[in-house]
């Protein structure tokens, strides 16, 4: 099967809301007046961000979501998406699961497919996508990481730290029962783009990003280009880890047998959670509740910026905590 013969069989469609799609050398977006465009790109890379091995239909719900994730953070509504894609050969099995979950999640949100790339080489994929985001009176409703004021309430959407037991477990780590897994190992390989979310914020939060690295990792990321500092209160948002609550029948709750050190190091240090990480004026808490409501995703307030640069960490006693979590980086040093 050859190049072109993998694009019409399994990535080709007609476009709904491009004005052309796959087939010519470039695609057209016809923007609404009143608004601009927000393009993102997210590349996945076997053995750097996936096992090799991974369910093809898994990966291609991800490989859309974690793109997906960053229009949500922008409080974009998506439109249309490229997609990049090495691959060691063209396994029409592999392709068919794939090209089903890639579909599936861009049916959800009704985004076309609209071009790309396919080469031979190691399993890599490369998405850009493409939202909108409304003008209102000449200015952009686009959520940003630089509007945080000091005094601003923190939050963050659904749960952490889950994806990250789910990857330590499957690594060897660390050990948990057959069910916890399975349900854990979902938050890592099908997150869940809170595209309504983001779009229920607007006007509503100050700043806005989603958290892919890790919490405390990302949470920096935004402060710093607010130019502001934050307490974030460590032992809530550790409670935010569903793992334990995942498998409840006769027995309960697991007992995971892990210190209190390792559960929060899964709930500030663990990546590819894909929530939303926002700030919003305490006068907006109850517009922030009616976001939550909208678009039917839990929203926790976690701390607060304040004027002092740096982040705090405390626990559930206002104690002060050593801030020794690292988020993941692509190039850091081993």
């Amino acid at each position: 099967m050859g190049e072109f013969d993998v694009i019409a069989r399994y990535f080709t469609r007609t476009a709904r809301r491009a004005a052309l799609g796959v087939g010519d050398d470039c695609a057209l977006l016809q923007p609404k007046d009143g608004t601009q465009l927000a393009i993102s790109s997210d590349m996945l890379v076997a053995g750097r961000h996936f096992f090799a091995e991974a369910d093809p239909f898994t990966l291609g719900h991800k490989a859309l979501a974690v793109n997906l994730s960053d229009l949500a953070a922008c409080g974009a509504k998506p439109l249309a998406f490229t997609l990049a894609l090495s691959l060691p050969v063209a396994d029409e099995v592999w392709l068919c699961a794939f090209s089903q979950g890639l579909w599936a999640l861009a049916d959800a949100f009704d985004c076309d497919l609209i071009g790309g790339d396919t080469t031979c080489g190691p399993l890599n994929i490369c998405i850009t996508v493409f939202g909108e985001i409304p003008l209102l009176a000449g200015c952009s409703q686009a959520l940003l990481r630089s509007g945080a004021k000091p005094g601003d309430d923190v939050y963050v959407s659904g749960t952490l730290g889950d994806a990250r037991l789910a990857l330590d477990a499957l690594l060897g780590l660390i050990t948990v029962p057959a069910e916890v897994l399975a349900k854990a190992r979902l938050r890592l390989e099908m997150p869940t783009p809170r595209i309504a979310l983001g779009m229920a914020l607007r006007g509503v939060a100050t700043a806005a990003m989603d958290i892919s690295d890790g919490l405390v990792g990302d949470l920096n990321h935004l402060l710093k280009c607010s130019g502001v500092g934050c307490t974030l209160h460590a032992d809530i948002a550790t409670g935010l880890i569903a793992a334990n609550a995942y498998a409840t029948g006769a027995r309960g709750p697991f007992d995971l047998q892990l210190s209190s050190e390792q559960w929060r190091t899964l709930a500030l240090s663990g990546g590819d959670d894909y929530e939303l990480l926002f700030t919003a004026s305490p006068q907006q808490r109850h517009a922030v509740v009616a976001a939550a409501q909208t678009s039917q995703t839990p929203v926790t307030c976690i701390g607060r910026t304040e004027a002092t640069p740096g982040l705090r960490l405390v626990d559930e006693e206002g104690v002060l905590l050593p801030n020794t979590y690292a988020s993941f980086d692509h190039f850091a040093k081993a």
